[in-house]
């Protein structure tokens, strides 16, 4: 790993809060990510299972966590399986944690090999009553590859026919919403890095320059300050691509008139940044571009200030949404008369600002938490409204990461350039 060593006992408390969370006589089991293929005999980069890391802090491939609070012999009541390295892996790979890294990493005490699974954990799930096991249950997740958890509670439930079986993805979606002052430290690190990577932008962009050149200067940051890279796929979209929300292609030439919107983030010790910004190629916002983005930077301060605990995500975009109308009639691209006649199950601004105005962040860019939960100090958001007019080839969304305080919102990104005038006057420096 190539960030540096988080202190242990942030993943001591995190196990302490998610065993409390545990039915009496229970035995919670979790799994690491598969090594994902190509083709031939390639493979995707490793990336961890997030819940795994949460609790552990190990960041590598084919390990197990098994947490069994109520066991008497209380040697047990944690214990981590790793990866055995050999001569061969070694020479291949490069070297596996060994089991003292590992303690190291994680405060776990009992560290076994992988291959010793089986033989440890089978006493352990018949002396328990109740098995936790992990899915990924986030509502957009996609459904198309098995997990290593996946074929572990397949095992499970033919082994073990008669336990009861838990879900650990409520208690997880509960713990992971509020963050520890450790990890909104590794956020903010995360949003630091992202920072000089577009301050390094705003001195290249210029017509002419290629949308995958601006992701390669920006992946060079990123690496350059002990990111593994982006936390999530980069968006570079000018002209009319910026309209399209999940533009990737990041293929076509900036040319001199058009807006381009970079959607990125760094990823640090396995934290995201996700920040958006929306520069003039040429380093001139037009009258128009420069009134559609200050409309959209005026309902992103304003919805910042609602984040705040207390309030809901529903009531939260609704406030939002008005905004957005209003400012919308201003520039003209919605009628008063026509809002006034509008469906309620289907507002006309959703035509120019179809997705939500925030998520939570943290681990995973679209972090674990309860849409109905009220907001709480601790927890962090992104907040990004947007307006895409695709007949004028004009899409701005402006992004900025909040904390949400017991004094109110706290922009781990404010240091990040976003006032019209400052990024036109380090544009043309």
């Amino acid at each position: 790993m190539i960030y540096p060593k988080i202190d242990p006992r942030v993943f001591v408390k995190n196990r302490q809060r998610f065993s409390k969370q545990l039915k009496p006589n229970s035995i919670a089991i979790f799994n690491s990510n598969d090594v994902m293929p190509t083709s031939a005999d390639g493979t995707h980069p490793f990336i961890q299972q997030t819940d795994i890391f949460y609790l552990s802090g190990i960041d590598q491939e084919e390990t197990v966590l098994v947490i069994c609070p109520n066991t008497p012999d209380k040697k047990q009541k944690e214990i981590l399986f790793i990866k055995e390295t050999n001569e061969q892996i070694a020479t291949w790979e490069g070297q596996k944690h060994t089991q003292a890294e590992a303690r190291d990493i994680s405060g776990i005490q009992k560290v076994h090999w992988i291959a010793e699974l089986n033989a440890i954990l089978r006493p352990l799930i018949i002396e328990s009553e109740n098995i936790y096991l992990n899915t990924n249950e986030h509502l957009r997740a996609p459904d198309i590859v098995e997990t290593r958890d996946m074929r572990f509670l397949k095992w499970c439930r033919q082994t073990f026919p008669l336990h009861h079986y838990e879900r650990v993805a409520p208690i997880m979606n509960n713990l992971r919403a509020v963050k520890s002052p450790a990890e909104i430290e590794l956020i903010k690190t995360a949003c630091g890095i992202t920072e000089k990577a577009f301050r390094r932008l705003l001195g290249f962009m210029r017509p002419g320059v290629w949308e995958y050149e601006v992701e390669a200067e920006i992946v060079h940051e990123f690496m350059r300050n002990r990111s593994r890279g982006a936390a999530y796929e980069t968006i570079v979209a000018s002209g009319i691509d910026a309209c399209t929300l999940h533009y990737v292609k990041n293929d076509k030439q900036c040319r001199k008139g058009d807006l381009v919107l970079i959607d990125f983030g760094a990823e640090f010790a396995n934290y995201a940044a996700d920040v958006t910004r929306t520069v003039p190629v040429n380093g001139k916002f037009s009258k128009r571009q420069k009134d559609v983005y200050n409309a959209v930077l005026k309902i992103q301060k304003a919805a910042i200030q609602m984040l705040k605990p207390g309030n809901t995500l529903e009531k939260y975009q609704n406030a939002v949404a008005k905004l957005m109308q209003a400012e919308l009639i201003r520039l003209g691209v919605l009628k008063k008369a026509d809002v006034k006649k509008q469906p309620k199950d289907a507002p006309l601004y959703k035509k120019f600002f179809p997705h939500g105005t925030s998520h939570h962040l943290g681990l995973d860019v679209h972090d674990y938490g309860d849409r109905y939960r009220k907001f709480e100090p601790g927890m962090v958001f992104t907040c990004e409204p947007g307006i895409y007019i695709r007949d004028e080839a004009i899409g701005v969304r402006i992004e900025n990461d909040i904390l949400i305080s017991p004094r109110g919102p706290v922009d781990l990104t404010k240091t990040i350039p976003r006032e019209a005038e400052e990024i036109e006057e380090l544009m043309n420096k």
